[in-house]
C-alpha cells in the first residue's frame, strides 16, 4: 500500500469534515459550526484543509489569513454567508500510531473501524503507548481509543509486539456487547 492509497482511504472516512458556514464581522471572518452553532474566528483555522460550495460543487483549498483561501492555485476571498466544511484534525497521538503500522495492519484497522460505522475522525481519546518506546529495540505494550459516532461507543485496545515478528491484535469492543478481535502477525 502506497503513502497515496492511505491518504486515499482517509480522505474516504466520513465526517471528516466540520460543516458550517462564514460571515465577515466587524472585518473578521467568522465561522458559524452547523452542528454546534458554536462561533470562532477563521484564523483559527489558518493552514487548514478547507472545502466551499461553489459553482454547485465542493471545491477543495486551503486557508489563509485574512478570509483568504488558497482554490486551484490562487488566492480567492471567502464569500458572506458561503457554506464551508474544514477538515477536522486527528489526534496527535492517533495520527503517530495511523503513521507507523505497516500497510496491513493500517487497512485492517480502518476497514474494520469503518465496518462498525466509525471513522477515524470519530477518536476522542488516545494513548499511544509506542510514543515512550521510539528508542527500544523490542517493544510491546497496548494503546487505548474511544470512539464516538454520536450513536454509539467503540473502545478499542491495540495489542501489540515489534521485535523479530510485528504481531498487532486490535480488539473493538462497542456499548452494545458487540465485540471484534483481529491479528495481524508479519515477519521483518
Amino acid at each position: 500500500m502506497s503513502q497515496q492509497q492511505r491518504t486515499k482511504l482517509m480522505n474516504r472516512q466520513t465526517r471528516a469534515f466540520t460543516e458550517g458556514t462564514v460571515e465577515n464581522i466587524n472585518q473578521q471572518w467568522i465561522f458559524f459550526d452547523d452542528e454546534t452553532d458554536e462561533a470562532c474566528s477563521i484564523e483559527d483555522y489558518v493552514e487548514s484543509v478547507i472545502e466551499v460550495y461553489r459553482g454547485g460543487r465542493w471545491q477543495q483549498g486551503v486557508v489563509e489569513e485574512e478570509g483568504k483561501i488558497l482554490l486551484h492555485r490562487e488566492i480567492t476571498f471567502l464569500r458572506e454567508n458561503e457554506p464551508i466544511r474544514i477538515r477536522k484534525k486527528l489526534l496527535y497521538s492517533f495520527e503517530r500510531l495511523l503513521e507507523e503500522l505497516n500497510d496491513d495492519s493500517f487497512f485492517q484497522f480502518i476497514t474494520t473501524l469503518n465496518s462498525l460505522d466509525f471513522s477515524i475522525y470519530d477518536c476522542i481519546y488516545s494513548y499511544n503507548q509506542l510514543t515512550f518506546l521510539r528508542t527500544v529495540p523490542n517493544q510491546s505494550g497496548v494503546n487505548f481509543f474511544t470512539f464516538d459516532n454520536e450513536n454509539q461507543i467503540c473502545l478499542v485496545q491495540h495489542h501489540f509486539s515489534y521485535g523479530k515478528k510485528d504481531h498487532d491484535r486490535f480488539e473493538f469492543t462497542l456499548n452494545t456487547g458487540k465485540r471484534i478481535v483481529i491479528e495481524k502477525v508479519n515477519s521483518q
